[in-house]
């Protein structure tokens, strides 16, 4: 077997890792004169690696635009880490196209059935992400709630500002596509009497988004994040996920190890390890009409979600000669959606997403 990349250098992270949130959520504490205990620096610290991975996310996607993998006007002015644009590991670049382009897929289709209605989006841990303004201009009308740490919501604000067609795109128009940018951490979300989200609307139909977000929770608080939504939104409602998956197999022991050596510990990965297992989630999360799951490779293979002439134009992009540590890293990241309701199952019954037989050997690792 080819050697396992490092995923210190190789790590993907269009918001990579993200909680997002602002100090003194719940887990912290103080003593009785008012000091941080240690346990709530920790959880500062912690708090602060996740918010910094959005810049492993933004390099990604500039590395990808830059190369034309991906087709994005928007990436550059959200871009907040200077003139130098970034050059990713082509493995890394074919990431960050299939995992764009299988959530821009799932999120179309949503928006695409019954055009006529409004629909409205939530994305968990969205950093720098540009997903709003792509589809602003592709006169998609959606209202569309972006949740993150205050120290990530704060540069993007500003550079929506200073950059006249992103400030234009964000005014809100009467049946029209709006925008709102929360500075929040997800975890009060969780509280006995959690906050009202301005302007969220119960009633329309609603997707969630979490792009490698909901996995830095502990299992119990991510559902409580879902119950959240899922509780307060009255109608149809779907979620789409990107996470990592199959941490006990050689690479997937050593991409935890990569990765806890940059204190990033993925809490929900051992629990949710599988495709199956992360169905399995989704139905118990209160997503009981349908459930879908496919891994980066299948996604990449399967002319349904990327067709021939889309995967020769981008294998003639840059020479991919780590083939084995492709088809290992893209194994090991999966895209997961389900749903409640007749408008979700209208925009994704025929995406095929059901259990395939060679996840059997998901089984056999535990």
């Amino acid at each position: 077997m080819a050697s396992i990349p490092n995923l210190n250098t190789l790590r993907t992270g269009r918001r990579g890792t993200r909680l997002r949130g602002r100090r003194g959520g719940p887990g912290t504490s103080a003593t009785d004169d008012g000091s941080i205990t240690s346990d709530e620096q920790a959880e500062q610290a912690r708090d602060k690696i996740i918010q910094q991975t959005d810049g492993d996310a933004s390099s990604s996607r500039m590395s990808a635009v830059t190369l034309g993998y991906l087709d994005d006007p928007f990436a550059r002015q959200l871009y907040q880490l200077g003139d130098e644009l970034p050059r990713r590991y082509p493995i890394i670049n074919r990431g960050t196209y299939v995992r764009t382009k299988a959530i821009d897929r799932l999120v179309t289709r949503f928006l695409e059935a019954n055009p006529a209605q409004q629909k409205q989006i939530i994305s968990l841990g969205a950093g720098s992400d540009t997903r709003f303004f792509r589809l602003c201009a592709g006169k998609h009308n959606v209202v569309y709630h972006e949740l993150d740490f205050e120290d990530n919501v704060n540069p993007k604000r500003t550079s929506i500002r200073n950059a006249n067609e992103l400030a234009r795109m964000t005014v809100s128009q009467d049946q029209g596509s709006a925008y709102h940018l929360h500075a929040i951490d997800l975890r009060v979300l969780t509280n006995k009497s959690p906050p009202i989200l301005p302007d969220l609307d119960p009633d329309l139909p609603t997707l969630i988004l979490s792009e490698c977000c909901l996995c830095y929770f502990p299992p119990d608080l991510a559902i409580s994040v879902l119950n959240y939504f899922t509780m307060h939104i009255k109608g149809g409602c779907g979620i789409v996920l990107y996470e990592p998956v199959r941490p006990f197999d050689a690479f997937g022991r050593t991409m935890m190890s990569n990765l806890a050596s940059r204190g990033i510990e993925l809490r929900t990965l051992k629990k949710y390890y599988s495709l199956d297992a992360q169905r399995r989630r989704l139905k118990l999360a209160g997503f009981e009409s349908g459930q879908g799951a496919r891994d980066v490779h299948q996604i990449w293979n399967s002319n349904d979600w990327v067709d021939e002439a889309e995967r020769h134009r981008i294998e003639k992009i840059e020479w991919l000669d780590e083939v084995e540590e492709w088809n290992l890293l893209a194994s090991h990241y999966c895209v997961s959606w389900g749903w409640r309701g007749d408008h979700l199952a209208t925009a994704w019954s025929s995406i095929s997403g059901e259990r395939t037989d060679t996840e059997r050997l998901d089984d056999d690792m535990m």
